[in-house]
């Protein structure tokens, strides 16, 4: 379950896919099961998958316990050849961040 907390040392990475509506739910699935692979291991926490109502994007937010993490479990996705099928489906736009601050209920 995702949680989301400032200044904790968490790295999150925000993908954002440009793609089509007839290609939509094949990038939903493939960065699914990008994220059970992932989920298996060690630093991985969280990945959440946002779909546009429009049909033209698809948001990947992912938690890792450290920067290091992060570009472990991402070379060995690239290296299993699972973040090419999501590639192959869409533009990515990726980034990484330190969340700083939050405000909710």
């Amino acid at each position: 379950m995702p949680v989301i907390t400032a200044n904790d040392g968490t790295i999150t990475q925000i993908n954002v896919f440009l793609t089509d509506a007839t290609r939509q739910d094949r990038l939903i699935e493939s960065l699914a099961d990008t994220a059970r692979a992932a989920s298996d291991m060690e630093g991985w926490i969280s990945s959440s998958i946002l779909r546009s109502t429009d049909g033209r994007k698809v948001t990947n937010y992912l938690q890792f316990e450290s920067a290091e993490t992060a570009r472990r479990v991402t070379r060995a996705l690239f290296e299993a050849g699972l973040i090419q099928q999501s590639t192959a489906l869409g533009r990515v736009d990726p980034g990484e961040y330190e969340v700083v601050f939050t405000l909710g209920k």
